[in-house]
């Protein structure tokens, strides 16, 4: 495949790409923008191959950027060669990744979870920060869960920003969306245990008796969870405070939360 170079800022593809930190245009293609060599070797190790991929003139050879365009060649995707200004352009950024790379999103279905497959799964109520979903995604990750499972309006996990907090992890862990009613009614077949967070709670998590696999139920950043959600679990917690902070960061509970769901007992 010959590699097509591309100098002009006003270039079709380049506007495409820019186009992709609009969530209208994330939804129109079903496709997100991934920055760096890091973010391309776990999407290529998850068996994720990029449709496009967006080389600066200066970036330096390496093998996992070898492996990247031989991916995305073999997978027929499309390899550009671009001037700086245009990676900082797309980056919106100073100091822009040497590689870019446009990839597919992939949603899996509720029907399609095999809760069985982890011992722990994080559902999401509305979380709004972008910031905070990347890290529990990325957390996720980390502690074991199977996936994350975005319930109601919910920010995208496949925003630039959210992309970028993930550190990769965005490949790896079973993304799913749904609606509260949904959710629900598919909670009702869950196996092991469900459990929410609530400030009005009592017991702690690291005292509550869990039956693996663990659904989590975290609520947005200023609200929690609703109370249909909270009454949908079998039980619900409360992280304890014990020192003069009464809440913590919705990413940094979500992680305590996670750990104690997948951790033996």
């Amino acid at each position: 495949m010959t590699e097509r170079l591309i100098t002009s800022l006003t270039n079709d593809t380049v506007k495409s790409v820019r186009a992709l930190h609009m969530r209208k245009e994330r939804e129109f293609t079903g496709q997100f923008l991934s920055e760096g060599l890091k973010f391309i070797g776990e999407a290529l190790d998850m068996g994720r191959t990029p449709r496009l991929l967006m080389v600066g003139m200066e970036a330096r050879p390496h093998a996992l950027l070898d492996r990247a365009r031989a991916a995305t060649e073999a997978a027929g995707g499309e390899i550009v060669v671009v001037t700086h200004p245009i990676l900082e352009k797309i980056s919106r950024r100073d100091n822009p990744q040497t590689v870019l790379a446009v990839f597919d999103q992939v949603y899996t279905p509720l029907d399609a979870i095999d809760p069985s497959s982890a011992p722990a799964w994080i559902a999401l109520e509305q979380v709004r920060d972008p910031g905070n979903l990347g890290t529990i995604i990325r957390t996720a990750d980390a502690a074991g869960c199977g996936g994350v499972i975005l319930i109601g309006d919910c920010v995208d996990p496949y925003s630039v920003e959210a992309v970028r907090a993930t550190m990769g992890s965005v490949f790896a862990v079973t993304l799913s969306r749904t609606t509260p009613e949904a959710f629900l009614e598919w909670r009702k077949t869950w196996p092991g245990s469900v459990i929410g967070t609530r400030l009005d709670a009592t017991e702690a998590p690291g005292s509550a008796h869990f039956t693996r696999p663990n659904l989590v139920l975290m609520g947005n950043e200023q609200a929690g969870l609703t109370d249909a959600l909270a009454a949908a679990c079998d039980v619900n917690v409360k992280i304890p405070m014990r020192g003069r902070a009464d809440s913590l960061n919705l990413a940094v509970a979500t992680g305590i939360m996670a750990y104690a769901a997948t951790e033996d007992r």
